[in-house]
């Protein structure tokens, strides 16, 4: 049912409707002129221009004070519904600018998913608990512009203008096994030794070969009998003792199980970006869950700038 409104009865400003009710809550123009803030002339002005506007007389002065004429006590009645619904439209306004609810869709690597983005979800959700996220866990790219997912965390740029894109960081890859397979095969000291080891790879054993050979280690895809596009099974193939595998610093080190290959040499250097479209810029929510993002993922001590 649609609420006809009389708009011709809404011309009084309420500026001086406000100006009015103060003085009647305050008993005079010098207290409700300290209450709202303006100069006692002022505030009188504003009071005559209501009752110009209503066409009734609202005070009566009573030696130096005022008081309510009927008339008066009637508006200021309703005046004061007026200003609790104000009040509670201001209240709802403001909780509705700083409510941040909805889905979020986040895209990373099986790693990132399942190590790095619990302790950070969870403070989003502290932060903002009317955000829901789901997690879509992929070593694939997923095409945010066919909104597949809203934030990306990937180790590459996108290129493509639609997308906001900000480095986080480089995080930092290391070899690692178990203490029991590192002495079955003998110490490893250097990159040519490390040919005595098996190797669990991705995604196939050609393109592992041809990456580490490219970092002067002289692999070949023999070395690669056990290889799956899943990082985490991968790393659970390393912790169980079946060959070496690469993980990132702060999953490796962390991992009892298991301990660095070659501890004295670099690690492999890659970049962490995070990608998200365009839209960010207009939802407060995407860039809330982005801002979060991008200072909990950022420079790291262990990774470096």
């Amino acid at each position: 049912m649609h609420y006809c409104m009389d708009w011709d009865a809404l011309r009084f400003d309420w500026n001086h409707a406000r100006a009015f009710l103060a003085t009647a809550e305050e008993g005079s123009l010098s207290a409700a002129a300290r209450a709202l803030g303006i100069t006692q002339p002022t505030l009188g002005r504003q009071v005559a221009a209501l009752e110009r506007e209503m066409r009734v007389v609202l005070f009566e002065r009573v030696g130096r004070g005022l008081r309510l004429t009927p008339g008066g006590e009637a508006l200021r009645d309703q005046l004061r519904a007026m200003a609790e619904a104000a009040t509670r439209f201001s209240r709802a306004a403001a909780g509705q600018s700083e409510s941040i609810e909805g889905r979020i869709r986040i895209t990373t690597t099986h790693v990132y998913a399942a190590h790095l983005l619990p302790p950070v979800i969870l403070r989003l959700r502290a932060l903002h608990p009317g955000i829901e996220v789901e997690i879509v866990a992929d070593n694939a790219p997923t095409d945010l512009l066919r909104r597949e997912a809203d934030i990306a965390i990937r180790n590459y740029a996108s290129t493509q203008p639609e997308l906001v894109v900000r480095k986080l960081r480089d995080d930092v890859g290391n070899f690692y096994a178990t203490p029991a397979y590192l002495r079955a095969i003998g110490e490893p000291r250097d990159a040519a030794e490390m040919a005595r080891g098996e190797f669990i790879g991705f995604p196939t054993r050609e393109a592992m070969a041809a990456a580490m050979q490219a970092r002067g280690f002289a692999l070949t895809p023999a070395h690669f009998p056990i290889i799956s596009e899943n990082n985490l099974v991968q790393w659970e193939f390393v912790k169980q003792g079946a060959g070496i595998g690469l993980m990132t610093e702060a999953v490796g080190d962390a991992e009892p199980l298991v301990r660095r290959v070659l501890p004295a040499a670099p690690g492999i250097r890659f970049p962490v970006y995070l990608a998200a479209h365009r839209e960010l810029h207009a939802s407060r929510r995407m860039r809330v869950v982005f801002d979060v993002l991008a200072e909990a993922l950022g420079p790291m001590d262990a990774a470096g700038a």
